[in-house]
């Protein structure tokens, strides 16, 4: 018998591995969705899940129903990837040799790449652009928030964004065999 969403919630506070279960699988194939953005495969993305799973569980009794509990699982997600990568000690900080070029792409583009295909795409960018793209394109966190969670300044998150979106429609014009030029006033 399917449980509610309450019953489920109540069950995993109680430790009920059937509600763990049920909760997981309700779960598991969209967090997989967050989680693969934010990881270079689905390996990874698979780690990351699991991980983060392993904090909703632990912390469910703290959810206070404001607000939807999907929202507060993903929230749980995009926190623990960050952590995948505070873990190893990985820095975020600016590559000053990368030259900094404003692109020019067309919109069509998009309408010719599917979301899996978008998704490769992401998980080819360097690992500080990719963090900081999905926070802040994807998740909409501020620039003040991804600085504040991964140490470092305002500025270089909004730099890291910057050279992220140039990355990534320079992989857009690669994947769609678009040759780009820059705009008149890039230097």
């Amino acid at each position: 018998m399917k449980q509610s969403e309450q019953d489920i919630i109540l069950g995993c506070i109680k430790g009920n591995l059937s509600s763990q279960k049920q909760l997981y699988e309700q779960y598991a194939g969209k967090m997989l969705a967050v989680c693969m953005r934010y990881a270079k495969d689905r390996a990874e993305a698979e780690d990351m899940l699991q991980e983060a799973f392993l904090k909703v569980f632990q912390n469910i009794s703290k959810f206070k129903n404001e607000g939807s509990f999907e929202g507060w699982v993903r929230r749980i997600m995009v926190f623990s990837a960050i952590n995948y990568y505070k873990q190893r000690s990985r820095k975020f900080k600016e590559d000053l040799d990368q030259p900094h070029l404003d692109f020019g792409y067309k919109e069509e583009i998009i309408d010719r790449i599917s979301a899996k295909e978008i998704l490769e795409l992401v998980q080819q960018m360097p690992e500080g652009y990719q963090l900081i793209f999905n926070l802040f394109a994807i998740e909409g966190f501020s620039h003040k928030e991804i600085a504040e969670e991964l140490g470092i300044a305002i500025g270089t998150s909004k730099s890291q964004y910057a050279r992220a979106k140039v990355y990534m429609q320079n992989l857009l014009a690669k994947h769609n065999q678009i040759r780009l030029k820059p705009h008149e006033d890039a230097r």
